[in-house]
């Protein structure tokens, strides 16, 4: 392979560099119904909890506290330093600057510092489920991610923002990038999986689906 070749862009760069750029500014949004079950689009957000909580987390031990992802980045780490001053409107897919800003991208989100704060936090939180070891219908590991697609459909989002879940007693009769909420003691220990780096880890004590919130 000539240095040419190695250095032209493979086709699905360019639009993951521009998926993971989109996905930076999209705020939370409300999942839509359909057929009396939420569907959700690549990207989209679980709104925090409004109102009264549903009826099954009325039974969750008030010691977790709810909190939403932005908790687990420090303030000071800005997610998109690294598009500053690139223009994605010049680039194609044969820009060889697309390269290396998807790989700059790809090698700041695998390093994303955590919150040292929340180590050993008991905490409430929901979000989409990666397996990572399934038994015919248990679930013992997966990732717990913010938007819907991550690692499946776009790349996989900053390592703060991937919670590496030990189910025990395991989930049960769970499909990839169901939502579901999660309570548990959170731990800074990453881990690379191939799905995603995570920054975070945490033992489930309690998993209960996500109930869309009352308006």
């Amino acid at each position: 392979m000539t240095v040419h070749a190695a250095r032209r862009l493979p086709s699905p760069a360019f639009p993951a560099l521009l998926c993971a750029f989109a996905l930076l500014a999209q705020p939370g949004t409300a999942p839509s119904a359909a057929e009396g079950k939420p569907a959700y689009q690549v990207g989209e957000k679980l709104e925090p909890r409004g109102g009264p909580p549903p009826a099954a987390a009325r039974k969750a031990p008030a010691e977790f506290r709810e909190i939403v992802w932005d908790d687990l980045m420090p303030k000071s780490w800005d997610p998109a330093a690294v598009f500053k001053g690139l223009n994605l409107a010049t680039l194609q897919d044969s820009d060889p600057r697309a390269m290396e800003a998807l790989a700059a991208m790809q090698a700041a989100w695998k390093n994303a510092p955590v919150e040292a704060a929340m180590n050993g936090a008991r905490v409430r939180i929901p979000g989409f489920v990666v397996p990572l070891e399934r038994v015919r219908e248990e679930i013992r590991e997966f990732l717990l991610v913010p938007y819907f697609g991550a690692c499946i459909h776009t790349p996989p989002p900053p390592a703060n923002q991937i919670i590496h879940v030990l189910a025990d007693p395991p989930l049960r009769n769970a499909r990839t990038m169901d939502a579901v909420w999660v309570s548990g003691t959170l731990e800074t220990v990453r881990a690379d999986t191939a799905m995603g780096t995570s920054g975070y880890r945490l033992r489930a004590a309690r998993i209960i689906p996500y109930e869309i919130p009352a308006r």
